[in-house]
């Protein structure tokens, strides 16, 4: 049996028991892979990430697991694993470079009277194909009236890949209704993907947005940080916006803000981040 340090954060919240949940096992080298599964299964939130020793050149490697598998990048495991790294250390300010499976992030994190800010910047922006609108639109129950009219779903990764979906109101996105077979039944990339909701408001920046399950044993995600990073460089290589502000979780009572824009050939990821436990869990290696 092994003790490690421990953190729950909520991510992407403006206050406490709101955002993204997030569970984080510290001083973590010695916990294998078949442990940190069992507990992220345990955990039952959307990810849990284990901070290991890095063998490059950064502050830490970050193993960042869903209920399903260890994925290359997330947002908020990213900032709200920060904020633990930097709390376990009394630190109120600090900047870090994490290593995960996609590269090397800087984040940096601050704490204020109203907990944390954190902010990363991902990696350079890939897009991938475009998928069928009908076919997208079916698979959350919609049709092609709720589609945008001049933008097209389309695969976008900065490390994890997202299928950006963008509907023409925020009523449209609220009503989705997953379809499991039918999402099964979409184009796939290679393990986990997101599948991204989105509507623009007039003015251009506001958006509404929602990351439907994609797997059997996933839930909506309250706050996705990686589909949100992904959607500011789709939103920007089309000459739309090079900021956005995104409000996420409504539907299922998990209120999340994300703020993105660009800086070069990266998105800033940002929120805020408030630590909700702290303290120690036990864990057999096999």
């Amino acid at each position: 049996m092994t003790v490690h340090p421990f953190f729950l954060l909520d991510v992407f919240a403006e206050q406490p028991l709101e955002g993204n949940g997030l569970a984080v096992v510290l001083d973590a080298d010695e916990v294998d892979d078949v442990t940190m599964l069992a507990f992220a299964r345990e955990t039952r939130l959307a990810e849990t990430t284990f901070v290991q020793s890095s063998p490059i050149d950064a502050d830490y490697r970050n193993r960042i697991w869903t209920v399903v598998e260890e994925v290359p990048f997330a947002g908020h495991p990213t900032l709200g694993t920060a904020v633990a790294v930097a709390a376990s250390r009394e630190l109120d300010r600090s900047a870090f470079v994490q290593e995960t499976r996609a590269g090397l992030q800087r984040v940096a994190v601050e704490r204020d009277d109203a907990g944390w800010r954190a902010s990363t910047l991902t990696e350079p922006a890939r897009e991938g194909e475009t998928a069928d609108v009908d076919r997208t639109l079916a698979a959350v129950g919609l049709t092609r009236g709720s589609a945008a009219a001049d933008l097209e779903p389309r695969f976008v990764s900065i490390g994890l890949e997202t299928l950006v979906v963008p509907l023409r109101s925020a009523e449209d996105v609220a009503s989705a209704e997953p379809d499991p077979a039918l999402i099964a039944a979409l184009p796939q990339p290679s393990g986990t993907f997101n599948l991204y909701l989105f509507a623009l408001a007039g003015d251009g920046r506001n958006v509404h947005a929602r990351s439907l399950p994609t797997h059997p044993d996933e839930a909506e995600d309250p706050a996705t940080g990686s589909a949100a990073a992904a959607l500011c460089a789709y939103l920007a290589a089309r000459d739309r916006t090079d900021e956005i502000d995104i409000e996420q979780g409504v539907e299922i009572g998990r209120l999340s803000r994300l703020h993105c824009r660009i800086e070069g050939d990266r998105v800033r990821l940002a929120g805020r981040v408030h630590v909700i436990v702290r303290g120690e869990v036990f864990l057999r290696t096999h």
